[in-house]
């Protein structure tokens, strides 16, 4: 009997890593389905797309009518990866035409939700979706990735601070030199030990309604929407 059971055990341990693997090759990797129908029905071209993570997917839920009296439409998927956001970067914003995109990115690359990334390769990404947004006419807005001291779902990965402020760093030179409207929220968000401000925070990554008021006056004051 426990020799059964052993092979048992040896028999699930060796089929598992290829049913995760099949598992991931059946779903919907970059949740394309997410917007699907929501993308088909839009008749008005909005004057600009939200396009992130839980932080924009966030937003969109907490402050909905904001969105609705700008124009905004939001694309935000939580626990996305900048490497998700551009693969489904044509069918979430392209296809919807906009005048603008505003690209919040890079916290869960940070993060490693999909596996270890160099802040390079996070950047880079990021351009290419602005690129890609500039090739269609599309302007695009960078910004900022908001302050956190610490990452909830991944504690044992410490202080993810010096990488935010590279990434930061790396967008703000580039929107520069290529003229790019540049949002900064990490500055006027930020405590002195580089959390986001309790005032504003749900918890160590997201914003509370009052961190999205907060957003919206910082974007608002960043760049003029035409």
């Amino acid at each position: 009997m426990t020799k059964r059971i052993l092979f048992s055990l040896f028999f699930l341990v060796s089929i598992l890593p290829s049913l995760a693997a099949q598992q991931k090759q059946d779903r919907d990797w970059a949740r394309f389905g997410r917007y699907q129908k929501a993308n088909e029905t839009v008749t008005d071209r909005p004057k600009a797309v939200l396009m992130g993570d839980s932080i924009t997917d966030g937003w969109a839920a907490q402050d909905p009518d904001w969105l609705s009296a700008q124009g905004f439409a939001g694309r935000g998927i939580s626990g996305q990866t900048t490497s998700e956001m551009l693969v489904r970067f044509r069918a979430d914003v392209i296809g919807l035409k906009p005048r603008y995109v505003v690209i919040l990115a890079g916290i869960n690359d940070i993060a490693r939700n999909n596996g270890f990334i160099e802040v390079e390769h996070i950047f880079g990404n990021i351009v290419s979706m602005a690129e890609l947004a500039k090739a269609h006419k599309i302007k695009p807005v960078l910004c900022t990735v908001l302050p956190a001291s610490e990452i909830g779902w991944r504690k044992d990965l410490g202080d993810p601070t010096p990488k935010i402020l590279q990434l930061n760093a790396l967008l703000k030179d580039y929107a520069r030199r290529n003229r790019i409207p540049f949002v900064d929220y990490y500055t006027p968000m930020v405590t002195d030990g580089g959390a986001l401000n309790p005032a504003w925070a749900k918890d160590a990554v997201h914003p509370n309604l009052e961190g999205y008021h907060k957003m919206e006056e910082i974007l608002l004051k960043s760049v003029k929407f035409k």
